[in-house]
């Protein structure tokens, strides 16, 4: 009868030995490998990397687009125009020169009337050149006119000596837009004489400009000579 209740007991105690070993089996499982592979896709940083990595793309194009910008570009960008008054076409030589140096606009001042080989001839007191150069007042007519002329930072102003003067249709020409706060470059064309006070006699004609020294060149000039002066005037062309 012993013998019995203590395999009884032997057993019970065997199969509670069992069930607690399950428990803690059950208790300290490792996860599967398709368990872990869940577990790392889901705890994963690379998002947050990404998405800081995304932030910074956006800031970066959005300076680089802002810099990029044509239309900003253009505001800042120095304008340049070139105008000129050439009867025989020697002074416009020198503004084309300047104008392809600079990549700038190019104008040239038109009469309504043009002028005949008669007109220009100094040598008759009676001809149309003498007449308007003996008469400060003169104003000969332009024909066309610049566009949009304010846009303009930097104007050249090229023209032949006549009777030791600009021609009248130059002062024309300058009386006719407002120069304020713009940086004028007077040049001539002549067979001999210099600029003299045909630049300072044109700048009493404007208001608020600022006039460089004017500069005598030679229609023969080169581009590379006509440049080495543009390019030691000390002006920003913004290049």
């Amino acid at each position: 009868m012993m013998k019995k209740v203590i395999t009884v007991l032997i057993s019970l105690l065997m199969i509670l030995s069992l069930a607690a070993c399950g428990n803690s089996a059950s208790q300290t499982r490792q996860p599967s490998t398709e368990e872990k592979q869940t577990a790392g896709t889901v705890n994963s940083e690379e998002p947050v990397e990404n998405s800081a990595n995304a932030e910074n793309t956006d800031t970066s194009e959005g300076q680089t687009n802002e810099s990029e910008n044509p239309d900003i570009l253009e505001e800042q960008a120095t304008k340049v125009l070139v105008t000129y008054f050439s009867a025989t076409n020697t002074t416009q030589g020198i503004a084309e020169h300047i104008a392809n140096g600079l990549n700038g606009d190019i104008y040239e001042i038109v009469p309504e009337e043009p002028y005949t080989d008669a007109d220009l001839n100094y040598n008759d007191n009676n001809s149309r050149t003498t007449i308007e150069m003996n008469d400060p007042d003169a104003r000969p007519a332009i024909t066309g006119s610049v566009e949009d002329m304010e846009q303009y930072d930097i104007v050249f102003i090229g023209y032949p000596i006549w009777w030791g003067e600009a021609p009248r249709i130059v002062s024309t020409f300058v009386e006719s837009y407002d120069f304020s706060g713009k940086t004028i470059v007077p040049f001539c064309t002549s067979g001999g004489s210099g600029v003299g006070s045909s630049a300072t006699n044109l700048e009493q004609l404007t208001d608020g400009a600022d006039w460089l020294p004017g500069k005598r060149l030679n229609g023969s000039d080169s581009q590379d000579t006509v440049m080495e002066w543009v390019n030691g005037l000390g002006l920003d062309f913004g290049e």
